[in-house]
């Protein structure tokens, strides 16, 4: 217990957006993507999740999707709902969903969830749910992780002093106890388990910090090998032990997610974003982008995020 009560001390999480949504006609998005951690609750109507077997969420239940992973959602009936791509959803979002803006209504609107998104960085570095490797999962009725979500959505509509302040620590609160479901739960034991070993571990902290950092630079084996005091040749086998990826696919991970944050915080071009992260080639960056988000770049920049309405 003492190795995961250190990996919560090391954690830096980040809000980034809350929302209580209706939905207004059904819907399965095929290949939902975020980079930020989603947790959705169900407060009245259907929720389903799974391509190949579908699971159903229950009223009062939370469905939380980690950051990076690809996941099929069916909001509403899945016997009546049209099956749409991401870039369908963000084109028309208005006809299938809609953000209410009075706390007075959270949780009592029909065919209604509230959902919330947030990083969650071990050394403010590494994405702790992604890096568990697990695919979306449901945290049953859980009554303090509901009130503390609701606590959140009601914050965000309103204009009140401290806010922001409200709202870290309530997110905090989140993060907190969905880690406290997992180990409660036993679940994703060999995973963190793993996690655990390699946190520990100051080389492989050194190269995630320095990837970190230079995200626009050259971070070839060779370079990450320099960094970590290991050979060129060992270096890839090395970090693959350790995370279960090879460091140039967590590398293009670390980049596009800077490239997200960049597109809906900056007014630079394309071109820039895509050299800022390591992309000298724009056509290349562009082509890896939409196939990892299932989205062009250009349409993630004109939205704040996916369920942004």
């Amino acid at each position: 217990m003492e190795d995961y009560n250190k990996i919560i001390e090391s954690l830096g999480v980040k809000f980034v957006k809350a929302r209580h949504i209706r939905i207004l006609q059904p819907i399965t998005i095929k290949n939902f993507y975020d980079v930020q951690n989603t947790l959705n609750i169900l407060y009245d109507g259907e929720v389903s999740f799974g391509a190949e077997e579908s699971h159903k969420v229950e009223e009062g239940d939370m469905l939380f999707i980690p950051g990076g992973k690809h996941a099929t959602v069916t909001y509403g009936n899945t016997q009546t709902a049209k099956t749409v791509s991401n870039e369908e959803f963000m084109t028309n979002r208005d006809n299938y969903i809609d953000a209410g803006h009075d706390p007075a209504l959270i949780g009592k609107l029909p065919n209604s969830f509230g959902l919330i998104s947030f990083e969650a960085k071990v050394f403010d570095t590494v994405n702790f749910f992604t890096s568990l490797d697990v695919p979306p999962f449901l945290i049953k009725r859980d009554d303090q992780i509901a009130a503390t979500i609701n606590q959140i959505l009601t914050e965000d509509m309103l204009d009140t002093p401290g806010k922001g302040r409200i709202i870290k620590i309530k997110t905090e609160e989140v993060v907190i106890e969905i880690i406290r479901y997992i180990l409660k739960n036993k679940l994703f034991v060999e995973q963190l388990v793993t996690n655990s070993t390699y946190f520990k571990d100051p080389r492989l902290i050194d190269i995630f910090a320095y990837i970190k950092d230079n995200l626009g630079g050259d971070l070839s084996n060779k370079v990450l090998a320099n960094v970590a005091n290991v050979s060129e040749d060992y270096v890839g086998q090395y970090f693959k032990m350790l995370t279960g990826i090879n460091p140039q696919d967590y590398i293009e991970y670390q980049r596009m997610e800077k490239a997200v944050d960049l597109l809906r915080t900056s007014k630079k071009s394309i071109r820039a974003i895509g050299s800022d992260v390591g992309y000298k080639d724009t056509a290349y960056f562009c082509r890896r982008f939409k196939m990892m988000f299932g989205i062009p770049a250009g349409k993630m920049r004109r939205r704040e995020s996916l369920m942004n309405v």
